[in-house]
């Protein structure tokens, strides 16, 4: 078996990852045995950060790429449209399954304190990587994969039995968990959530852990969630840790709001107002604290991010209990922001008021926020259970 510090673009990629603590000492002997390009197809669709999309590597064409980016710090889609494209070589219109930037593996492994032993359910198989990770750390006899497509499941089992880890892998919808071998002491998710299903927090032992990335519907930014089981089993609670973004879970996919359902040709109807939240301040990226502190509080509202033309940036809003809309159009020369909405909800409105409560709560970062699930639902609090996000609206 080769060692970490041979040469070779892996040995680096952990070397890097060492240096960023995101990789720990632990979890070296599983990094340097179960690589990633064991679990991948052959044909890949790596995510490209300079044009925000996915391209096409064959194996059998150019194996010299495909080897590079198997080894790479990058996303790579293995499956588009669940599947309806088997067979074509072409990208789709939505990618169904991945396999994560080992960044993103190792730090939700280092965040999930599993220990030898620990008997570990994972919910989104995928190419199977993760679960071979888990499984040659802890035993595979210890860790139980659900995975919703059954394509996916049985390529997965496949490459598990070829690198000798029998893994339990369950095709299933992952919302109801694996209750055939609960209790676990540590349950992960590999897909992001909207609604944490209260199965998993019943198929977690007390005190054990329910690591998950969790975000709201006003975006597809998510962030993990270490969530404690209580000890009498009814909740669990705990911090966001970092911004991540998944697929998400398949029963709770968004349905992505159409404009021109919402908004019409001429805008009639809307009334118009001004801003003085400025687009820095307001956060029109991924990952903004703001963005964040405003979907948690504004229920049931998506967010659409234009891009930048003759120095004016619209951020869309859109309801999804009925067809109230609103746009602000931040302004490059220093102009308040002009607002536009209409419908019966007034969601500029709702959202700037969920703006000014992030503000004058000290702008806090994720890690200062929370959240508890219990049988009543989920609730989101800062800095701890007993100070709730105040719901807008």
């Amino acid at each position: 078996m080769k060692s970490l510090h041979e040469s070779s673009a892996w040995p680096d990629l952990g070397c890097c990852l060492l240096d960023r603590n995101v990789l720990t000492a632990d979890w070296i002997p599983a990094f340097s045995h179960v690589r990633r390009a064991a679990f991948l197809p052959d044909v890949i669709w790596p995510y490209d950060t300079g044009t925000c999309g996915s391209f096409l590597v064959d194996r059998a064409r150019d194996p010299r790429e495909w080897h590079a980016y198997a080894d790479a710090n990058v996303p790579i889609v293995t499956q588009w449209d669940d599947g309806r494209r088997h067979g074509d070589r072409t990208a789709g219109e939505e990618s169904t399954s991945s396999a994560s930037m080992p960044s993103v593996v190792f730090a939700m492994l280092r965040d999930l304190q599993a220990l030898p032993g620990d008997r570990v359910l994972e919910i989104g198989t995928g190419t199977g990587w993760n679960a071979a990770l888990l499984a040659h750390r802890l035993g595979a006899e210890n860790v139980t994969s659900v995975e919703v497509d059954p394509d996916v499941a049985d390529a997965a089992r496949r490459s598990l039995g070829r690198f000798g880890l029998p893994v339990d892998v369950v095709t299933a919808d992952g919302t109801a968990g694996a209750p055939h071998r609960a209790p676990y002491d540590r349950i992960i998710a590999t897909c992001g959530v909207r609604e944490l299903p209260y199965a998993w927090v019943e198929q977690t032992r007390p005190g054990g852990t329910v690591l998950v990335p969790w975000g709201t519907c006003h975006g597809t930014m998510d962030a993990t969630v270490r969530l404690v089981v209580s000890d009498d089993g009814r909740s669990a609670a705990g911090r966001f840790l970092e911004p991540v973004e998944f697929m998400k879970l398949r029963s709770q996919r968004p349905a992505w709001p159409r404009h021109a359902d919402y908004v019409p040709a001429d805008g009639h109807g809307a009334e118009r107002s001004t801003t003085t939240i400025t687009e820095k301040a307001f956060g029109t990226g991924r990952f903004d604290d703001a963005h964040f502190a405003v979907g948690l509080q504004v229920r049931d509202c998506v967010r659409s991010v234009a891009q930048e033309r003759d120095g004016r940036r619209p951020v869309w809003l859109y309801s999804l209990t009925d067809r109230s809309w609103a746009v602000v159009v931040f302004r490059d020369d220093g102009q308040d922001a002009v607002v536009h909405q209409a419908g019966a909800r007034a969601l500029w409105d709702e959202v700037e008021a969920a703006w000014h409560w992030w503000d004058l709560s000290g702008r806090p970062g994720i890690g200062r926020f929370g959240l508890t699930v219990s049988p009543e639902g989920q609730t989101a609090w800062l800095d701890s259970p007993d100070h709730p996000v105040p719901v807008v609206g």
